[in-house]
């Protein structure tokens, strides 16, 4: 099976995160000969740092490149736009820094992909990581998990807010290219100084990230969040045998039984500093 992308974050020595991402083709797009259609990516700086996951639609003909355009556009202008504003407020100035990154992303891709672009359709999920704020951004289905603090010694996670279903069914999503897309854009700003991880991913790992109930919104599955982190909190390069173990829960029978889907995670623990 395809062993997809891998992204690590072993030369940023400047920038306070360490960083690492895999995305792997799923069982239903390999026994059907079709590479994966996820994607993605990261900039960092010692100042700021943008991490961005897409997947592209299972139905369209170009989505896997519709997806890798996605986030290189987003890590860019998300990027340039939050490089830029060193006096932003949290707040409503995040939220408006977020709003034009986004106008930014969807006009070029738009643009470069022109007539054809609903054969390049994507979801997008941005973070932006910068000092005093974090700011999210969401089309679509994926998701973000925080860690941030401890309650009797236990780490604790947090789920972001995700956007609003699109239709009147739970498996009905927004791309960047649906029509009125703009409408479902989903926007967080969270000032917490104690957040000290952050997990992106698209929804082939929702069943076994998070826990649903009939009685409320999801909630971080807490071991998955737990053991992901804490593989990546170790000092120094991320280990060639920590990639292989996150590359081979993605692939897993475990997890492809929850879900067939390609598989993306996107993580980044703050160093400790000496």
């Amino acid at each position: 099976m395809d062993e997809g992308t891998a992204l690590r974050g072993d030369d940023d020595r400047h920038s306070p995160w360490r960083i690492h991402g895999v995305s792997v083709t799923g069982y239903r797009h390999h026994r059907a000969g079709m590479p994966g259609q996820d994607a993605c990516t990261y900039g960092s700086s010692a100042s700021v740092a943008v991490l961005a996951v897409a997947d592209g639609a299972g139905s369209r003909q170009r989505s896997g490149q519709g997806s890798r355009l996605a986030v290189e556009l987003a890590v860019e202008h998300f990027g340039r736009r939050a490089a830029a504003a060193h006096d932003c407020e949290p707040g409503k100035g995040v939220h408006e820094l977020l709003t034009q990154a986004y106008r930014d992303v969807s006009k070029i891709f738009l643009d470069r992909t022109g007539a054809e672009s609903d054969d390049f359709a994507t979801t997008l999920t941005v973070v932006v990581l910068a000092p005093g704020w974090l700011g999210h951004l969401s089309v679509g289905d994926g998701f973000v998990v925080l860690r941030a603090g401890t309650e009797d010694g236990e780490r604790q996670f947090h789920l972001l807010p995700q956007p609003d279903a699109a239709g009147e069914y739970s498996n009905e999503t927004v791309f960047l290219t649906s029509p009125d897309a703009a409408r479902w854009v989903h926007t967080d700003c969270v000032c917490d100084p104690g957040i000290d991880g952050v997990l992106l991913s698209t929804d082939g790992l929702a069943q076994a990230a998070l826990s649903r109930s009939a009685a409320g919104p999801p909630t971080p599955n807490s071991s998955f969040a737990d053991a992901v982190f804490r593989s990546l909190d170790a000092p120094g390069p991320v280990s060639e045998s920590a990639h292989e173990s996150l590359t081979a829960l993605l692939r897993s029978d475990r997890l492809t039984a929850l879900n067939a889907d390609d598989k993306t995670l996107l993580r980044a623990v703050r160093k400790v500093r000496p």
